[in-house]
């Protein structure tokens, strides 16, 4: 059955799509700007523990907060990727595939497919952020029931997360994406626009060399609290320890 808005749907429990961006941990075609001092397969090693981290944290918010979404990840090359068939199975997780030239025309055609499947609240945020707390996206659902338009500020002048309850195309044209204008021209869009907007606490997303260090430091620090309170998975932990020891080899 698909989803619509009325209120006697199956979406009057669950109104809301979470859409996860991500890329197959492809060596080479991920986190390529940590490349050097990181070789193109333990960036790609890197990216997919983050892309599990997100699938898993993403139903951890939505099983222990109760949040009413329906989660889609949305797939890079496509979702028949051998990796994306494991994501699906293993996570429970409906996959469609990215459609576009440039980050903000795939944003667009997500929003555009999630909307008129009926869902009244859409999110989308990528797989950089494995420290991002979970009460953030139950933040951004109750902020949407008063504004048009949510944005989770990246450190690096971008945004980790957008979530809107209608379809504005307008707000992903003429973005330059990949710096560090990006938040700023989407805002000044959003007034443009007649959006009225809302921001969650800053993240660092991991891009640079310099999240990459962040992201060691805040691991080191988790790991020495107890098992049940730390915030890394285990498994990112310990890629984030071995690449600690290979990069200080390589210094």
């Amino acid at each position: 059955m698909k989803p619509t808005t009325s209120h006697s749907s199956p979406l009057t429990s669950r109104y809301a799509a979470l859409v996860i961006f991500a890329k197959a941990p492809v060596p080479g075609q991920v986190k390529t700007r940590l490349c050097p001092p990181l070789t193109p397969d333990e960036a790609a090693t890197l990216h997919g523990s983050f892309v599990i981290d997100t699938l898993e944290r993403t139903q951890l918010a939505a099983t222990k907060l109760k949040l009413p979404f329906d989660r889609y990840l949305a797939c890079a090359p496509s979702f028949t990727h051998v990796f994306f068939k494991i994501m699906e199975e293993r996570h429970g997780v409906k996959v469609i595939d990215q459609v576009g030239d440039d980050l903000g025309v795939r944003m667009n055609q997500a929003f555009d497919v999630l909307f008129k499947k009926g869902y009244r609240q859409v999110l989308i945020i990528g797989t950089d952020v494995p420290t991002l707390p979970l009460d953030l996206f139950k933040q951004t659902l109750t902020l949407l029931d008063s504004h048009d338009l949510v944005l989770g500020p990246a450190l690096d002048g971008g945004y980790y997360l957008i979530g809107l309850k209608r379809m504005a195309p307008e707000l992903f044209a003429d973005i330059p994406w990949s710096t560090d204008q990006v938040l700023n021209r989407t805002q000044e869009k959003a007034v443009t626009l007649g959006l009225k907007p809302a921001l969650l606490e800053p993240w660092r997303d991991v891009d640079r060399l310099e999240d990459l260090q962040a992201l060691i430091e805040a691991n080191s620090a988790d790991s020495k609290k107890p098992k049940n309170d730390r915030t890394f998975s285990s498994r990112t932990a310990g890629v984030l320890e071995t690449l600690a020891k290979r990069l200080r080899s390589r210094a």
